[in-house]
């Protein structure tokens, strides 16, 4: 079964707004409108029997409600094929509480987004979030490296990264974009061999901009070179979806270069391992 370990969507009701918002300066359109069922036929297409979501709170105020509908979500994965991680914001006063509700509601982790936030991710508010999750055995995908539609703030790139590792030292920790969206190098410099996940999102496909102009993405060389430097077993395919298509970003990790074995832990037995 092939897990899309990072997807997002949005309720009906907003989705149209939502993606309106994001891809504004982000100059591109998605592939999918951001809607559950357009994740659902997404999924389809690709042959993903699972798509975890990572909702992102932009304010504290959000956390409870994101929280809540995760949990909801997760209640029906079975059926859906969907499955949710939660949110919390770094200024949520009641992290704790949230992140203890979350575990003891099978929730498996979090996403946490210091470019949206405009927090430095070794700020001493995510280390505590972290390490609370840590205590209470959740996950934590952080966005990692620059945004497509913030450029050049590097408020959670791999110099960032390093120093949680090295504080909190929490093994479930999991940084998007092969850990560094448009700094690539300084990823496999700086998080390469330590315990530290990557994912693949939004990082292989060739992209454009509504201009036309291409998107910066990684050569199957170098991704092949990062995935073996790294080990295999500590990579997670996603897709970034609605951004991107599913089928076509398990295409270009089969594509890529890695061997039979190196796919299969991408695509399905690491999450399996991490999701249990």
């Amino acid at each position: 079964m092939i897990i899309d370990f990072h997807t997002h969507s949005f309720p009906e009701e907003i989705a149209a707004r939502a993606i309106a918002k994001l891809s504004g300066p982000s100059h591109m359109d998605p592939y999918t409108d951001g809607t559950r069922s357009g994740l659902l036929q997404s999924m389809k297409e690709g042959g993903i029997g699972l798509s975890v979501l990572m909702p992102v709170a932009t304010s504290p105020r959000q956390t409870t409600s994101i929280n809540r509908i995760a949990i909801e979500t997760n209640e029906q994965s079975d059926k859906t094929g969907l499955a949710s991680f939660g949110a919390v914001h770094p200024d949520n006063t009641d992290y704790r509480i949230q992140l203890r509700t979350l575990a003891e509601n099978g929730i498996k982790g979090i996403k946490l987004h210091p470019v949206f936030h405009q927090i430095y991710f070794d700020d001493i508010r995510y280390m505590r979030i972290v390490d609370c999750a840590a205590e209470n055995n959740l996950a934590v995908t952080i966005h990692g490296g620059y945004d497509i539609g913030f450029p050049g703030q590097d408020f959670v790139t791999p110099e960032h990264i390093l120093p949680v590792i090295k504080e909190v030292g929490h093994k479930k920790l999991i940084a998007a974009h092969m850990g560094g969206w448009s700094c690539w190098n300084e990823a496999e410099q700086l998080l390469a061999c330590t315990d530290i996940y990557l994912d693949t999102s939004f990082s292989l496909m060739e992209l454009y901009y509504h201009s036309g102009k291409r998107i910066e993405h990684l050569s199957n060389e170098k991704f092949c070179r990062i995935v073996r430097h790294h080990g295999a077993d500590k990579i997670l395919f996603g897709s970034d979806s609605p951004w991107v298509s599913q089928k076509a970003s398990v295409e270009a990790i089969r594509e890529s270069g890695l061997n039979e074995n190196e796919v299969k832990l991408i695509l399905e037995d690491n999450a399996k391992a991490l999701l249990k």
